[in-house]
């Protein structure tokens, strides 16, 4: 798929991020012929990815940052699979992926079921909505009229909404299931943005060790409790960017960041623009 990439390898596995530039469009459908057993290794996909089973009325959310597994993967080769770039989905254009609760339709693809396949079945009734989403967006990615952009992501929003849906208490599951450290380790972080925070003042609010938080984090998200950190504070300072007329100075400090060149470095990094530029809706 040539909107997919190879950007990296982790212990030896590819890790792939979908191309974000003017040609590539938001999103891409890809089907395999009936009978075709595709030859899938184990990979990593730094983007959302859908895959949903007609026949089954099933659909399977791929992990963010989870190892596939390979015989997972193969029994999902039915249906249509959906890769999309997940600033589609974001009013702005703006938002890296991924954004914990930044962006309630993307919350799904932080899931840590085994093998980074997640399973749910879709009602017999709302079946026909999740294949009429999907060939809508091959329909407009075949055609490319004017404005098949904004027509493609209404229809991949639309699909999002479905999933939403069905997997609506995923923050409930983790609790329920075993995981409460998790959402309680969000919670400590989103509560301190303002504040100086690392692995060993989360791990102590929490009250487990900083190496034993650090695997329960890392094995579910793909990400370090500092990454998670990070990605929260850039989180809230592009909030803050978009709906108030703070200075970038200020917008630092309420994000726990008082250097403003250190925060405008921080913020580059993350999405390709100074905190400034960003606001403008410009580059550089």
């Amino acid at each position: 798929m040539k909107a997919a990439r190879e950007v990296r390898r982790r212990d030896g596995v590819p890790v792939f991020d979908y191309r974000m530039d003017a040609v590539t469009p938001p999103a891409a459908v890809l089907r395999f012929a009936p009978g075709v057993v595709p030859e899938f290794g184990p990979h990593i996909h730094d983007f959302p990815v859908l895959w949903y089973d007609d026949d089954l009325g099933v659909v399977y959310v791929v992990a963010a940052g989870a190892v596939i597994d390979v015989d997972n993967a193969i029994h999902v080769a039915r249906g249509a699979g959906v890769f999309f770039d997940p600033a589609a989905v974001d009013a702005a254009g703006r938002s890296p992926w991924p954004a914990w609760r930044a962006h309630p339709l993307l919350f799904p693809f932080l899931h840590g079921d085994s093998g980074g396949l997640l399973r749910l079945e879709v009602p017999p009734e709302r079946r026909a909505r999740w294949t009429a989403g999907i060939t809508g967006i091959e329909s407009e990615l075949a055609q490319r009229r004017e404005g098949y952009r904004s027509a493609v992501a209404a229809h991949l929003t639309l699909l999002l909404i479905e999933l939403a849906r069905l997997a609506a208490d995923v923050g409930g599951e983790l609790r329920r299931n075993g995981e409460p450290l998790l959402a309680e380790v969000f919670e400590v972080i989103d509560a301190r943005l303002a504040e100086p925070l690392s692995l060993r003042d989360v791990a102590a609010a929490v009250g487990v060790t900083p190496g034993h938080l650090t695997t329960v984090v890392r094995r579910r998200t793909g990400r370090t409790v500092g990454e998670w950190i990070t990605e929260r504070r850039m989180a809230e300072a592009r909030r803050l960017l978009a709906d108030t007329d703070l200075p970038v100075a200020v917008v630092g400090r309420r994000v726990g960041i008082d250097d403003p060149g250190y925060f405008t470095r921080v913020f580059r990094r993350t999405h390709g623009s100074s905190p400034r530029a960003w606001r403008g809706g410009g580059n550089g």
